[in-house]
């Protein structure tokens, strides 16, 4: 399976792994959180889980000049890991927020959000640089082999990195479950049942009381939830403790984000030895025999391969502009439209990395076979054909909610719960829908890794990993569309969006394909 790779690859891999269960545990409920913590809008807490998002990738990018400007790539990812577990304990303690707190707790969960992406930007980019680095060393000592030698470790690389991309969702298929498992059992400890719909009204009836518009849906939802043992004698001592243990489970959660982190930095320094360091200077004695002819050709190569980057750079800001929703307006209409009454909104997040994984060896097979038949297919094509499939996924949540007669969300909840309930879909749409993003994401991210550390000049591998993280930062800043759509707009229409911008990034990725094959050769 792993024959002919290098050795690194596995231990990278499962620092990487271990890192990413820790940051899944906390994505999966974080805007969940904000909202039942702080009584945020969805629109708010999609706005700060789009800039914290995005802030991570962007920070890749000063992540990789650090690396790059230091050649210190090993030391830069130790002080990421480190500075990640800070963040993660600064939200972990499990304070409540009330009428007078509220404010500075949201300010230091915003601190700690920034820490905690900060610490990933000096990791993440880095690591990839690192894995590209390998490869390099890899196709170097085939050269010397024979054009042979280098063909077959040349056609390794993407093989690599999609193993690699399998290690993460390992660590990202098993975190959803475990923040919705440490919730239910905060509340059931207190004769309480978890209903996604609570925490919102809770908040809703602390600000207005009992003249709330939808008291009644309070009501009926809090006599659900009680049948174990808890009994209501005053509403908003219910409303209060229902928030308290609600949000106490996902501080539980956080504390195991912390425990992730300290396991990926283990394992990073157990194996630190066995990592390279990427873009080692140019030695004075190899400097001297680059005639001027030579330079300028070096100089009109890198300008083509940072050309061909920025290119792939702005179709992949649509994608995950179109992906990330997960964490947003598919978050939200799991919630508010499916039937979760046996399934947990977050755990729903958990089908895409166990895709990822399953899926990953067939495409990989898939690509070896037509490899094998002569009709192999580049890394450019495959993310032209990631975006069409990303489309088709929209599309098919599209004539859902078009067959369903779904209006906007904000439409929807004002519905009494009964008419609510009755027209929720079942399961099976998300797992259908998580099922088709993922495969056009495995022909997208691990390969754009792969065509990232194929374009990138040798001192440069760290700021080339840390720009592809900063495309899909300016994708997650776009991410408040789609909630502002979804709450206003009939919910078909705003999938319609969605699947508009995924084809017509195909189109235009299609257009560049031979320019980026040529580049990337």
């Amino acid at each position: 399976m792993f024959k002919g790779h290098p050795k690194g690859l596995i231990a990278a891999a499962l620092s990487n792994m271990g890192e990413r269960f820790g940051y899944y545990i906390m994505v999966a409920v974080l805007t969940l959180f904000l909202c039942s913590q702080f009584g945020l809008s969805d629109g708010t807490a999609a706005t700060i889980y789009s800039v914290f998002l995005a802030g991570i990738y962007v920070l890749s990018l000063v992540g990789g000049i650090i690396a790059d400007k230091t050649q210190n790539y090993k030391g830069t990812i130790i002080t990421g890991l480190i500075v990640m577990a800070l963040g993660y304990v600064i939200i972990a303690v499990p304070i409540n927020a009330n009428a007078d707190n509220k404010m500075f707790l949201l300010v230091v969960t915003c601190i700690a959000l920034a820490i905690i992406a900060f610490g990933n930007g000096l990791f993440k980019g880095n690591l990839q640089a690192i894995v590209g680095q390998m490869y390099d060393n890899l196709e170097k000592e085939a050269a010397k082999e024979g054009p042979e030698a280098l063909k077959k470790a040349q056609g390794l690389r993407d093989a690599g990195f999609q193993w690699f991309y399998v290690f993460i969702n390992i660590g990202a298929v098993f975190a959803p479950l475990v923040a919705p498992w440490l919730r239910d059992m905060s509340l059931k400890a207190q004769g309480l049942v978890f209903n996604a719909n609570l925490p919102k009204l809770c908040h809703e009836y602390l600000v207005s009381g009992d003249a709330m518009a939808n008291y009644d849906n309070l009501n009926a939802l809090a006599a659900e939830v009680t049948a174990n043992g808890y009994t209501i004698n005053d509403m908003t001592t219910f409303c209060n403790d229902y928030l308290q243990f609600y949000n106490n489970g996902i501080h539980y959660a956080f504390i195991a984000s912390v425990v992730a982190m300290i396991i990926s930095l283990l394992i990073f320094l157990f194996n630190k030895i066995k990592f390279p360091t990427p873009g080692k200077k140019v030695e004075a004695a190899d400097a001297v025999t680059i005639s001027a002819e030579e330079k300028q050709a070096m100089a009109k190569d890198i300008k083509q391969r940072i050309y061909a980057l920025f290119a792939v750079l702005g179709i992949v800001i649509f994608f995950w502009f179109s992906f990330h929703q997960n964490g947003v307006s598919l978050s939200y209409f799991a919630r508010d439209f499916v039937n979760t009454s046996t399934v947990a909104p977050e755990i729903l997040q958990s089908i895409n990395p166990f895709c990822v994984i399953f899926l990953t060896p067939v495409i990989m097979l898939i690509f070896s076979a037509l490899a094998n038949r002569g009709h192999a297919i580049s890394t450019p094509r495959k993310i032209a054909i990631g975006m069409a499939i990303a489309g088709i996924a929209y599309l098919f949540l599209m004539v859902v909610s078009m067959v369903q007669g779904y209006p906007s969300s904000n439409e929807f909840l004002a519905q009494d719960a009964a008419a609510q309930s009755s027209a929720k879909i079942g399961v099976w749409v998300m797992i259908v829908m998580y099922f088709i993003l993922t495969v056009a994401e495995l022909f997208i991210s691990p390969l754009g890794l792969s065509f990232v550390s194929k374009v990138a000049p040798s001192h440069m591998q760290g700021l080339c990993q840390g720009l592809w993280l900063a495309a899909t930062a300016v994708g997650n800043l776009l991410l408040p569309i789609g909630p502002l759509m979804y709450n206003n707009w009939p919910i078909w229409q705003c999938w319609l969006v969605f699947a508009i911008v995924c084809i017509i990034s195909m189109v235009v990725m299609l257009g560049m394909v031979k320019w980026l094959e040529r580049v990337a050769k």
